[in-house]
């Protein structure tokens, strides 16, 4: 349980970052992108396994690690755009609903079986993220513009049953840091491919203060991946109760720091929120 704490610590932890990027004047495209190459040569400095760099293309989940970092940099663009479009609420929503699927992966590939009282833990999970994460301001949109958000939502999910398959089929404990390393890598090459080709029609703006806003925020983005991927050896809980507790767990820590360092104002649906994610995370966890 102490590795799926530091997880949702550290996840938590992404957020207050992003918050700051705007009262810092933060460039998020170019602090994104340096933060990945900080992730990255985190994870390399914790690695003490045997094993050069030379081999890593050897590796069974190598290919894997950079699927993970296309997906990374994809699902980050949809959700900026999702919020700037929709509002920050509806891509939080999209993101955090995405639990959905690690838990049918999981029940479905793995076998994975949820006895009657964490099938309801996980319903008020749901229901806890869609209540923390709302804003008395609704946003109106289209039904045309649900295309972001479903995508985000996929997205995201796809990225957690992802990280959950590799774990359980390809990676050996004392590789789980190299392999979170090798994600963030693949994500930070196709981010600097991505600045390069951008760099033809406008100039670069790469400066100290973006450079500094990715190493804060790329040491709690790596332990976020790497504490959620040991997190999901311990026998003693399926990954379907761990994606639910992880997801669920980071939207309540996350709003209550909102709270005490931004003074951020909650309405009586967040309270409710976040009273059905404590409701559900007991459920999930000890029965």
């Amino acid at each position: 349980m102490l590795d799926l704490a530091l997880s949702v610590l550290f996840s938590s932890l992404i957020f207050v970052i992003f918050k700051l990027f705007a009262v810092y004047k933060i460039e998020t495209l170019y602090a994104i992108i340096t933060n990945y190459v900080v992730a990255c040569t985190v994870g390399l400095l914790f690695y003490e396994g045997a094993s050069s760099i030379v081999e890593i293309p050897e590796k069974p989940w190598f290919w894997g690690t950079f699927a993970l970092g296309l997906l990374f940099i994809i699902v980050f663009n949809l959700m900026a755009a999702t919020s700037q479009r929709l509002g920050v609420s509806v891509a939080s929503v999209a993101t955090k609903m995405s639990l959905v699927i690690p838990v049918l992966v999981g029940v479905f590939l793995y076998k994975e079986e949820l006895d009657t009282i964490k099938i309801l833990g996980i319903l008020l999970a749901l229901a806890a993220v869609y209540f923390a994460s709302v804003k008395e301001k609704s946003v109106a949109f289209k039904s045309t513009s649900l295309l972001l958000p479903f995508l985000t939502f996929m997205g995201s999910g796809l990225i957690d049953a992802s990280l959950g398959y590799f774990q359980k089929e390809f990676i050996a404990p004392s590789e789980l840091p190299l392999f979170s390393a090798t994600v963030f890598a693949c994500a930070a090459f196709i981010g600097i491919l991505f600045i390069v080709f951008k760099s033809f029609k406008a100039s670069l703006k790469i400066n100290l203060r973006n450079v500094l806003g990715g190493i804060c925020l790329g040491i709690p983005n790596y332990f976020s991946i790497f504490f959620l991927l040991r997190a999901l050896q311990n026998d003693d809980l399926n990954s379907a109760s761990i994606f639910t507790i992880n997801n669920v767990a980071i939207v309540m820590f996350s709003t209550l720091l909102g709270i005490l360092l931004f003074k951020e104002k909650i309405s009586l649906k967040n309270w409710g929120g976040i009273g059905l994610a404590i409701l559900s995370i007991i459920l999930v966890a000890l029965f």
